[in-house]
C-alpha cells in the first residue's frame, strides 16, 4: 500500500490568499458600481428629464400627492355665484386678454355688409338701422416676401441757358443724393443681410437651409454668396460694435465666462478634425454684454488676453484656464458643485435613492444655499449681502464639516467622490459670492448665453473657415446682446448696416450711439412684451 503524502499550507498563507481574494472583489465590486454609476448616468441623460431638479416628493418617493400639495384649508370655499360664473363673463374676460396681446400690432379691417339693395325694408322701402356689428378678431402671418428694390439717382446737367450767357456764374451737373450701402456693389439690401443673420445665429437656421427656402422664393442664391454677406456686414460695421463693448466689458467689475466646442475644417497646421473653441464672456452689471470669441485652443492665454486690463470678480466653473490671474476674484458656480451631487444621486438604482444617501445630504447642502437665493432675486445688493452672511455663512460651515468628514470615505472614482473632490477643491472660490451682493450664486447666465449658439451648432455643424469663424464669433455678439438688451435682432441689425455706413463711427460719441442699449435706438427696435429665459 503506497503511502499519501498531504501537503500542509501554512494558515498564514490561507489568510494571504484570502486577503488578495478579498481585495480582489472589493476591486471588481467598485468597477461594477463604478460602470453601474456611468450607465444610469448615462440612461438619465438620454431618456430622462434634462431639469435637475430633486426633493422628497418628487424622486425620492417617486408620488407627487397634488391634492395634499395644492390644499390651502385657510381659504375659504367658493360660492354657488363663482362656481357658475356666467359665460359671457368668461368671453368678455377672455376678449380683454386677447386684445391686450394684440395691442401695437397694425389692423387691417375688412368689413362685410350687404348689398345696397337688401339694406331696405322690404315693406316700406326704409333703410334698415344698423345693429353693434359682430367683430372677430384674429392674427394673420405674412411669410417673408421677396421683392427688387431699384434705387435711382437722379442726375441734372446743367441749365443750357444760363450756362451760356454766363459760363462763371453756372453749375456742373448735379446728383441726388443716395445713402451708401453697406456692402458695395452688393445685390442684398440692409434687411436682406440683417434677415440671413438672425435666421442663422438667432433662430439656428444653417445656411443651406436658407438656400432652400430662397429657392422656394424662385431665387438661385448660394450658401457661398449668404457666407460672404455675412463675413463683409461683420467686418465691415458688425465689428465696430462687437469691439467697442469688448472695451467697454473689461471696464466692468464683475464678469462671467463660458466656453464650448467647435470645428472649423480649413485651419492652417490643424485637422479638419481638431477641436476649436467658442468662448463667452458677459457682463455681470450695468446694461447686458455678451461677446463670443473663436479661438483655436482651450488654453489660458486666450482669456486672458481678451480680458487683458480687467480688474474684478471673474465667475466661472472649475475650469483651471481661468484661474490664479493678477488683480481678478475667481468665483466659482454652485450649480457646477450641486450637478455632482445630482449625478451620484441619479445614477443610484431607484430603490436607493433616499434620503439617507450620502449624495442626498450634499445635493440637499446645496439646495439650502439656493432656496436662501431665491427670495433675494431683485433685492438690494447691500440687502443681499447681508442676508448671505446671515443665513448662508452658517450652512457653508456645515456644508464644510460635512465634505471633510466624506472625503476619506468616498472612492475617489465614483460619482460621489468626484463631487465632493470638486466641492473641497474649489470651496474658496465657491464661497467668493458672499464678498459682494451684485455677485450670483451661480454661472447659469453665461450657460443660458452660450446655449443658444450650442443648439445652433447641431445644425450648421462646424465652420469653414477661421474668417468664418471669427464673422460668426461677431454675429453671435450683436445678436446675442441684442436681445439682452430688450431689443429685435432683425430690426436692429438692420438698423445698424443701414445708418453705420452713412455716419461718422470714427467719432466714439456717435459709434456709442449704436450700441444696444443707447437711447438712440428707435422704439422699432425694442422689444414690447416679455421674454421667458
Amino acid at each position: 500500500m503506497e503511502n499519501t503524502q498531504v501537503t500542509t499550507i501554512p494558515y498564514e498563507q490561507y489568510q494571504a490568499d484570502i486577503a488578495k481574494l478579498q481585495a480582489r472583489l472589493d476591486e471588481l465590486t467598485a468597477k461594477y458600481d463604478r460602470l453601474l454609476e456611468k450607465y444610469m448616468l448615462k440612461v438619465r441623460k438620454v431618456f430622462g428629464r434634462s431639469r435637475e431638479m430633486v426633493n422628497g416628493q418628487t424622486v425620492i418617493e417617486g408620488v407627487f400627492n397634488e391634492a395634499e400639495a395644492e390644499a390651502d384649508t385657510t381659504q375659504p370655499e367658493p360660492t354657488v355665484e363663482e362656481v357658475t360664473e356666467p359665460i359671457t363673463k368668461l368671453v368678455r374676460k377672455y376678449t380683454g386678454q386677447k386684445q391686450a396681446k394684440l395691442e401695437g400690432l397694425p389692423v387691417e379691417r375688412i368689413d362685410y355688409e350687404l348689398p345696397e339693395e337688401e339694406r331696405n325694408c322690404n315693406k316700406c322701402g326704409e333703410p334698415l338701422p344698423e345693429l353693434k356689428p359682430v367683430v372677430r378678431t384674429r392674427i394673420e402671418v405674412i411669410p417673408a416676401q421677396v421683392k427688387v428694390v431699384e434705387e435711382v439717382k437722379h442726375v441734372y446737367a446743367p441749365c443750357v441757358k444760363c450756362d451760356t450767357e454766363d459760363e462763371e456764374e453756372g453749375h456742373g451737373i448735379l446728383n441726388a443724393s443716395m445713402p451708401e450701402a453697406a456692402i458695395p456693389h452688393c445685390m442684398a439690401t440692409e434687411s436682406t443681410v440683417a434677415f440671413v443673420i438672425v435666421e442663422k445665429y438667432q433662430y439656428g437656421l444653417p445656411l443651406n437651409r436658407q438656400e432652400t427656402m430662397w429657392r422656394m422664393a424662385d431665387l438661385n442664391i448660394s450658401r457661398q454668396t449668404m457666407s460672404n454677406w455675412v463675413i463683409l456686414a461683420s467686418e465691415m460695421w458688425l465689428s465696430k460694435i462687437y469691439d467697442r463693448m469688448h472695451d467697454i466689458l473689461t471696464q466692468r467689475d464683475i464678469i462671467m465666462a463660458d466656453e464650448s466646442g467647435l470645428q472649423v475644417l480649413q485651419e492652417e497646421g490643424r485637422p479638419a478634425t481638431a477641436k476649436s473653441f467658442m468662448w463667452l464672456y458677459r457682463s455681470g452689471t450695468g446694461p447686458p454684454i455678451i461677446l463670443f470669441d473663436y479661438q483655436e485652443t482651450r488654453g489660458a492665454k486666450h482669456p486672458q488676453k481678451f480680458l487683458r486690463g480687467f480688474n474684478g470678480y471673474l465667475c466661472t466653473d472649475g475650469y483651471a484656464a481661468y484661474y490664479n490671474w493678477p488683480s481678478v476674484t475667481n468665483v466659482s458656480c454652485w450649480a457646477h458643485a450641486r450637478r455632482g451631487f445630482y449625478d451620484a444621486f441619479m445614477s443610484l438604482p431607484k430603490k436607493a435613492r433616499t434620503k439617507e444617501t450620502a449624495s442626498y445630504q450634499g445635493l440637499h447642502f446645496c439646495d439650502r444655499l439656493f432656496d436662501v437665493e431665491r427670495p433675494l432675486r431683485g433685492a438690494d445688493p447691500q440687502e443681499r449681502y447681508n442676508e448671505r452672511l446671515l443665513k448662508s455663512r452658517p450652512i457653508l460651515d456645515e456644508f464644510k464639516k460635512w465634505l471633510d468628514l466624506m472625503r476619506p470615505k468616498a472612492e475617489d472614482k465614483s460619482n460621489l467622490g468626484k463631487a465632493v473632490k470638486y466641492s473641497l477643491n474649489q470651496w474658496a472660490t465657491l464661497c467668493n459670492f458672499l464678498l459682494d451682493g451684485r455677485l450670483g450664486i451661480d454661472n447659469n447666465a453665461s450657460e443660458r448665453s452660450i446655449k443658444n449658439y450650442a443648439i445652433g451648432r447641431k445644425g450648421w455643424l462646424f465652420s469653414n473657415t477661421p474668417r468664418g469663424a471669427g464673422a460668426s464669433a461677431v454675429a453671435y455678439s450683436i445678436v446675442q446682446t441684442s436681445v439682452a438688451n430688450k431689443l429685435k435682432p432683425f430690426e436692429y441689425i438692420q438698423y445698424l448696416l443701414k445708418n453705420m455706413s452713412n455716419s461718422d463711427v470714427k467719432e466714439q460719441s456717435v459709434l456709442d450711439s449704436f450700441l444696444p442699449w443707447s437711447e438712440s435706438i428707435p422704439e422699432t427696435c425694442r422689444i414690447k412684451v416679455s421674454l421667458t429665459a
